[in-house]
């Protein structure tokens, strides 16, 4: 198996530029460890509704892993050719993580109690209502996938974000517990074939000054 680790290391407006979704993958390539936990830590600081962080990351990189999502993945080749695969999870009931974050910030002095208490009644209260715990879920998952892709793409590996793929089996197949929602798959490596030309439409078609 080959190893590769990027030198050079893109900018922002440079990312965003190059990232296109790759669907052919090297087999074989190793992302360092180093290099992948660094895609991840620039990819957990996206923000969040209330900081709470509502994404988990599920990486898949043992070949036989990858292998086993493939009709999960509706017969999508990438799953088992790229690097590594990340599921992109949502948490549903991120009011809990609310109450050890404002815990936390309480006990090293950050926020007063009546600003902790607040803030854990305001997310509780949220947090009552089933399509806002959904909503936060995958609104502020996708923030983070998108931050994965591109601090993939500067750190010189190429990703597709998935949506096909098979929810229930997917939760069966890798123990995901009812907490969490499979909000995307992303699968990063080295592009065996450039991506397919897209056309992006012009600003006139897509900016609405001041209201319709």
């Amino acid at each position: 198996m080959s190893q590769t680790n990027a030198s050079a290391v893109l900018s922002v407006e440079e990312a965003i530029q190059a990232r296109h979704s790759v669907r052919q993958y090297k087999r074989d390539v190793v992302i360092p460890q180093e290099t992948l936990n660094e895609i991840l830590e620039l990819a957990a600081a996206a923000p969040s509704s209330w900081n709470l962080q509502h994404w988990r990351f599920l990486v898949i990189q043992e070949q036989a892993n990858k292998d086993a999502l493939l009709p999960i993945a509706y017969g999508q080749k990438q799953v088992s050719d790229a690097s590594a695969v990340v599921v992109i999870l949502g948490d549903l009931q991120a009011n809990l993580t609310g109450r050890e974050l404002f815990d936390a910030a309480l006990e090293a002095g950050s926020v007063s109690q009546e600003v902790r208490d607040t803030m854990v009644s305001q997310i509780d209260g949220a947090y009552t209502m089933e399509h806002v715990a959904r909503d936060e879920a995958n609104r502020n998952a996708g923030l983070a996938s998108m931050q994965l892709m591109l601090a993939a793409k500067a750190k010189g590996y190429d990703t597709v974000p998935m949506g096909g793929f098979n929810r229930t089996k997917l939760v069966e197949a890798l123990n995901i517990p009812e907490r969490f929602t499979p909000v995307m798959m992303i699968t990063i490596g080295e592009a065996a074939a450039p991506a397919r030309p897209t056309a992006r439409m012009p600003l006139s078609q897509l900016v609405i000054n001041e209201t319709f």
